[in-house]
């Protein structure tokens, strides 16, 4: 392939949900105009755990066109409000990490300060007290709002949910070839030509997607891309997946809760329970993972305990060539706050966004390269945060968590959330102000001052405001059903 070839057929790498996330948005935006073809193979697993979704998904699948309660039932998905964190900060600490605003802040000055303000003169409550999402979160309520008062995401059954985007890429023409890939061809100047199958099979393309997870059968066996290793920031590098049965409603929220190696998930869906045990391998064995997470799940164990490696980090190019890495083979952060899943649609949204119809050029490569890092980042100093800001000391991971230097981009935030109160925000950051706020102040990162325009106020006006934002909620709160009736209606299949 010339380097100006114009595109005219995407081969996708791969299945699972990067594969079938790519195949979706390519076949309903671009189908038109490229070809689109997925291969994959049967006899290659997934890692298939990214149960937990954040907000912005809903806007990939509102661009998809995708109907909300069709999705829900195939995937027996439920809502997701927020991450419910014990044992960060101190053991017996809990805090929710809420999806959308918290409070009301001034033109000058976020709500934090106010709250920071108020803390001082001892007459606010607990700084989740101001969220809507926190307060149903607790109360197990919830309700789709016409007007969007509640921001949410879901929990969904990770294969199910690549099989439901396989059929809805497969009706809008995407081709799948079932295989293993026995070979990667390239033209003489790199660029990948064909990919070779193990039937004989040859699959040529002019732009190729890696979807091949960890493999990273593309990106890195064949063009060798290197590899920026964060393990030194994110150690955990081990998780355990298993799905016991319900045992009780569904709560719209996942719980972490820490323990002396790393964390443990539960992820409620409709049908079952999603868990896992996230840990560090030099602090923590196999064995012992396993016998905690069976020690700490209720309900009836479904599955075998499956052990997956990982490596934080990320390709030092996400596009080399006519190659572009999305999802697991372009870097993987961690499972903690559930950004995978939408970084594989971002990733795919960004390449439609500066899609080469006439041809890879250097520009594109290095505006999507340069966008995809920036993200990834970002999201790796929020990730870093969470084991970061902690006074745990009672185990040999924690003290190391607590003591390492973090990325200069990171610890700026943190001295500047320290010593005033401020959250520093890039434009297209995925984690807002609230997100960054509810961590820090959730994991005791509590600022030493704060912007002082709220010193205007007399103390009876600023407890009618506070207290005025807390009735709010829960008179909206009060009126809400409870998650799981909502759930069994409005997944009720259609007669």
């Amino acid at each position: 392939m010339l380097q100006n070839s114009k595109v005219k057929k995407v081969v996708i790498a791969g299945g699972g949900t990067a594969g079938w996330v790519a195949a979706a948005g390519l076949s309903k935006q671009l189908g038109k105009l490229v070809e689109v073809v997925l291969v994959e193979s049967e006899q290659i697993g997934t890692v298939g755990v990214g149960e937990a979704t954040i907000p912005p998904m809903r806007v990939f699948h509102s661009l998809l066109g995708i109907d909300e309660q069709e999705f829900m039932r195939a995937t027996e998905a439920t809502f997701k409000l927020g991450i419910l964190f014990k044992n960060w900060g101190q053991i017996g600490d809990e805090y929710i990490h809420p999806f959308g605003t918290t409070g009301q802040g001034s033109y000058l000055a976020d709500f934090q300060h106010f709250w920071l303000h108020g803390q001082s003169k001892g007459i606010n409550q607990a700084y989740g007290e101001y969220s809507l999402e926190v307060q149903a979160a607790k109360a197990n309520k919830f309700v789709v709002h016409k007007g969007g008062k509640i921001n949410f995401a879901y929990h969904l059954d990770a294969t199910r949910y690549a099989q439901y985007l396989r059929q809805f890429s497969e009706r809008l023409g995407t081709k799948r070839i079932e295989g293993k890939i026995k070979q990667v061809q390239q033209h003489p100047n790199g660029y990948i030509k064909a990919l070779q199958m193990e039937s004989g099979e040859l699959v040529e393309g002019d732009l190729f997607i890696d979807c091949t997870g960890f493999a990273g059968l593309l990106i890195d066996k064949t063009l060798k891309v290197p590899f920026e290793d964060w393990g030194h920031w994110l150690p955990c590098n081990s998780a355990i997946a298993i799905q016991t049965e319900s045992v009780g409603p569904a709560n719209p929220y996942v719980t972490c809760t820490a323990h002396n190696a790393g964390w443990q998930w539960h992820i409620p869906l409709q049908h079952r329970v999603g868990n896992g045990n996230v840990f560090c391998g030099e602090f923590m064995s196999d064995d012992q993972a396993k016998q905690h997470l069976l020690n700490n799940v209720q309900g009836k164990v479904l599955t075998e305990p499956r052990v997956i490696k990982y490596k934080t980090g990320r390709r030092q190019q996400f596009w080399a060539k006519n190659c572009v890495a999305l999802g697991l083979s372009s870097g993987f952060v961690e499972p903690l706050e559930s950004t995978s899943i939408y970084l594989f649609m971002n990733g795919i949204i960004r390449l439609m966004r500066l899609f080469p119809f006439d041809g890879v050029t250097e520009p594109l490569m290095n505006e999507y390269n340069q966008q995809s890092i920036d993200e990834l980042e970002n999201v790796r100093d929020f990730i870093i945060l969470h084991y970061h800001a902690t006074e745990r000391e009672d185990s040999e991971f924690w003290r190391y968590c607590k003591n390492m230097s973090v990325p200069d981009s990171l610890s700026h935030r943190m001295d500047l959330f320290r010593q005033n109160g401020t959250v520093q925000l890039g434009e297209k950051e995925m984690f807002r102000l609230e997100s960054w706020a509810h961590v820090m102040i959730g994991q005791r990162l509590i600022p030493e001052q704060y912007h002082k325009i709220f010193n205007t106020m007399s103390d009876q006006e600023l407890t009618g405001y506070l207290a005025n934002i807390r009735n709010q909620i829960t008179e909206v709160v009060n009126k809400l059903p409870t998650h799981q009736d909502f759930i069994n209606q409005y997944c009720k299949a259609s007669s």
